[in-house]
């Protein structure tokens, strides 16, 4: 029997999905969301739909329709406020929807593969959870596979009685990955949500500025950017994370090392988030 690893020792990372090790610039809901809206009569724009990111997919669609502006759009085309029972037949029609696009951005950020086996590497465990429901990481998750990325555990919005930004799914992920204490482990993530997720959970928090939600623009749109224009959107995102309670804040995962590394060094000093 191995013996068990002291509680000064990094133990797991547990990473979002999109945004964080696919899909940069957390795409793939955003064009759902608006179309989805659109079908019911209400004009979205993009940087509303993308306000509760990371939250799970109900409860997103819940914050969305009860924005004042869209709210006053629902009363004004159904003749009646918005409710839960009309969050229940958006997200059945969403489902489908997103689940049909995610396949267009399942690509990895670059330098995901090769963080996730440096960490590997140090025998740490590999976690991840999503604001994605089943049917949807059903799809996600053998593309990911067939490219290389099989984390350890898979914990889905849905899947307990409350998602983000309760401690709930990465609380589960303790369990599955057999580690703890909390702070052994770290939460990486593009949202303020899910850093709350880790936070709450009394985990170390890492927020990605560029790659994600905070950003929100494909790596080729990134790339066309000049530098001052990339910096001025990197400090927007950043201050945004932070303000989330980052205690990292870094552009993507391929710069994710030098962070563990930190916190590793923090732990033998007797440091706790």
């Amino acid at each position: 029997m191995n013996a068990p690893l002291p509680p000064s020792a990094l133990t797991a990372v547990v990473f979002d999905w999109a945004g964080t090790i696919i899909d940069f610039g957390s795409c793939a809901p955003m064009g759902a969301f608006v179309r989805l809206f659109q079908q019911f009569g209400i004009e979205l724009g993009i940087a509303e739909a993308r306000g509760p990111m990371g939250m799970a997919k109900w409860d997103h669609i819940r914050a969305l329709g009860t924005l004042p502006r869209v709210a006053a759009q629902w009363q004004s085309r159904h003749s009646r406020p918005f409710t839960d029972a009309d969050v229940d037949h958006l997200y059945e029609v969403f489902t489908p929807m997103n689940a049909a696009v995610v396949p267009d951005y399942a690509g990895f950020i670059p330098g995901a593969l090769e963080t996730v086996a440096a960490l590997r590497a140090r025998g740490l465990k590999i976690g991840s959870t999503t604001g994605y429901n089943r049917p949807i990481m059903d799809v996600v998750t053998p593309i990911a596979a067939r490219g290389g990325y099989l984390p350890d555990n898979l914990v889905c919005a849905g899947d307990l009685a409350a998602g983000r930004p309760s401690p709930l799914m990465m609380y589960r992920c303790f369990a599955d990955l057999g580690v703890w204490p909390p702070h052994t482990v770290v939460k990486v993530d593009d949202t303020g949500v899910g850093l709350e997720e880790g936070l709450n959970a009394g985990t170390w928090a890492v927020g990605l500025s560029v790659s994600g939600n905070a950003n929100g623009l494909t790596l080729a749109e990134w790339e066309a950017l000049d530098a001052a224009q990339q910096q001025a959107r990197r400090e927007a995102a950043t201050a945004a994370l932070r303000a989330a309670g980052a205690h990292y804040v870094i552009d993507s995962v391929a710069g994710l090392m030098p962070v563990i590394d930190d916190i590793a060094a923090r732990l033998a000093r007797g440091e706790r988030p």
